[in-house]
This record gives structure tokens, C-alpha cells and sequence, in this order.
């Protein structure tokens, strides 16, 4: 624990509190950081690190874990002058990984890219980042309210958390600039109930959404070991969804554990999405404050599909299995 916490830059006399610290490393020719937070428990420290690579970080949308229709409206989204984006999940998945991809597809020398973050995850030179610092009164809201000064094209907020930030960010996407954010709600159209608890108008909300995605990131099956497996009719069963028509069939994999994955039979990771598109229809329901089951709905005939149902998917192709499904997705 001193050895992590002083090449980390913690304090080693401080066990008492929770802190936080970062470590860079050098790998393969670039640079690679770690964020190190350490906790005190009953039994001492405990320490977790997590590791952010660039590489993994801003990948190519492309890599996401997108089929060709969910990467056709998310590239739509994205290719769009201005409006709000949001990308909602719990914490660690995947998220800033999907902003950080699309503000990679976007930026060039002529446009303008600015991020509010906290804490920032990788520093990026095509963008402007900033970094939430409440300590000296600049947090989310303060931020977004001094970029307009600054003539941005595309504007990346790290967190919808309160409702002057909220309000904020869809001024911003009807006044001309594209906005990109997160919010953490358990499924894509939770985003829009979310916001109206934070006081955004319908009406507004309606005008400026493009779109909304919600997602998971669940193990894929390792290359090295997978194996056909089969799944049980309770097994089945308990998915709770039909499994999709593909022209092969299903085809389950299972890991079976080599020295590549380590013994777990899975090997990285892939993301499944629900995406909602705010058509005409969906503003027009936002607008005058639907209830939740009429939006769904409304989706429902556009082709939602849900988080279990995206996971499903990936079981029939081969790519995740049965227990990652459950584990990391719910049927409502």
C-alpha cells in the first residue's frame, strides 16, 4: 500500500480517509495512466486501480460493440449541427468511452471541441478540456455558462447532475451547438423523466433532443478457448425475451479457460445498446409530458430494442454468454 500510494502521490500517513491518486505508466510506446483510489475499511486499506488506456478510451465507433443499424442512428446523431445527445449507465459502463469516440470522429482543426469533465479521463489535444474544480466555485453549471463565450461547435458535459446544468445544456443544444452527456438512469427513455425532475421544461427538452442511447458493457467469450455450449429450456426461459431471427441461427459459445483469459473464459469486453431516436412522434409525447409507458410505445414501433434484448442478441451470436446476460441486464 506505500509503494501504490506514494508513486500515486497520496499520502502514505493518511489512512483514515478515502483518496485518490494517478500513476503514469509507459507501455508499448505511449503512455498509459492508472487511477488509483484507496479506501479504509474494518481491516485496513483497499485499494482499486483501474486502468485507462488511450487506445481503449477512443476507439473507433466502429469497435463499440454497434450492429450496422444501431451505428447508422448513432452516426445520424452525431452528424447533426446542433441538438442533445445523452448517453445514460451506471458507473463503469462505458459511457465516456462513447463520448470520447464520437468528440474523436468529430474534431479537426476547424471545429471547436470543448469538454467539462470530472475528473477528466484522458487528456486529448484535439479537444479543450476542462476540470471541474468546486473548491474554487467551477463546477458543471459555471462552466457551461462561460464556454458559449467561447465560440464552441460541439460541447461534451461530463454530467447532467443538477438542474441549472440541465437547463444549461439544452439552452445550449437550441441556441446552435451540438451537446453531448451523460445522465445515470437505469434505461434510455428514464432519461427524460430524469430531466423533468430537474425542472426542464417538456417543451424545451422536445425542441432540442436528438437522441438518447442506454448502455452495458458485458465479458466477451475468449477467442482462444470458446467452445459451442447449450443453453437448457429453463435457461431459456429465464432470459424472459425471444431470441432473434438470424439467418444461421443461434450460436451459443462458452470459454472453456486457457492461460490467454487467464482461466474465466472471457476475454474483453463489448457494449450493448438501447437507442431511442426522437422522432417527430417522441417530441410531440415529451412535449406534453406523456406518461413513461406511451413514450415506450412510441419507441416500441421505431424498433426498440432493450438492454436484455441487445444482450440477447449477442448471446445467439456467440459473443457473450448466458450468465454475463443475466448479470449485467434486466427484462424491465
Amino acid at each position: 500500500m506505500a509503494r501504490v500510494k506514494t508513486i500515486s502521490r497520496i499520502d502514505i500517513s493518511e489512512k483514515r480517509k478515502p483518496q485518490d491518486g494517478r500513476i503514469k505508466v509507459d507501455r508499448d510506446s505511449r503512455e498509459v495512466e492508472i487511477r488509483v483510489s484507496t479506501l479504509p475499511t474494518a481491516f485496513g486499506e483497499k485499494v482499486v486501480m483501474r486502468i485507462f488506456d488511450p487506445e481503449t478510451l477512443a476507439v473507433e465507433i466502429a469497435k463499440l460493440g454497434f450492429d450496422p443499424a444501431e451505428q447508422r442512428t448513432f452516426e445520424s446523431w452525431i452528424a447533426e449541427p446542433h441538438g442533445l445527445i445523452l448517453v445514460t449507465g451506471p458507473t463503469g459502463s462505458g459511457k465516456t468511452t462513447t463520448l470520447y469516440s464520437a468528440l474523436k470522429r468529430l474534431a479537426g482543426a476547424d471545429v471547436n471541441v470543448t469538454t467539462i469533465e470530472d475528473p477528466i479521463e484522458m487528456v486529448w489535444d484535439a479537444f479543450n478540456q476542462v476540470q471541474v474544480q468546486p473548491k474554487v466555485g467551477l463546477d458543471f453549471a459555471t462552466a457551461l455558462r462561460h464556454i458559449l463565450r467561447q465560440d464552441p461547435d460541439i460541447i461534451m458535459v461530463g454530467e447532467i447532475r443538477d438542474a441549472e446544468t440541465a437547463e444549461n445544456a439544452v439552452q445550449c443544444a437550441l441556441t446552435g451547438h451540438l451537446v453531448l452527456s451523460t445522465l445515470h438512469t437505469n434505461d434510455a427513455l428514464g432519461a427524460v423523466s430524469r430531466l423533468e425532475d430537474l425542472e426542464v421544461p417538456p417543451f424545451l427538452l422536445s425542441a432540442s433532443l436528438l437522441g438518447v442511447m442506454a448502455q452495458r458493457l458485458v465479458r466477451k467469450v475468449c477467442g482462444a478457448c470458446a467452445q459451442p455450449a447449450r443453453l437448457t429450456s429453463e435457461e431459456l426461459a429465464a432470459l424472459g425475451v425471444a431470441l432473434p431471427l438470424l439467418p444461421e441461427g443461434p450460436r451459443f459459445m462458452k470459454g472453456a479457460g486457457c492461460v490467454k483469459c487467464r482461466g474465466t473464459g472471457y476475454r474483453g469486453r463489448t457494449a450493448v445498446f438501447e437507442i431511442v431516436s426522437a422522432t417527430p412522434a417522441l417530441k410531440q409525447a415529451i412535449a406534453r409530458k406523456a406518461p413513461p409507458e406511451q413514450l415506450e410505445q412510441l419507441a416500441r414501433g421505431t424498433g426498440l430494442r432493450t438492454l436484455r434484448e441487445a444482450a440477447v442478441r449477442k448471446l445467439a451470436e456467440g459473443e457473450t454468454t448466458f450468465e454475463e446476460v443475466l448479470r449485467m441486464t434486466s427484462i424491465v
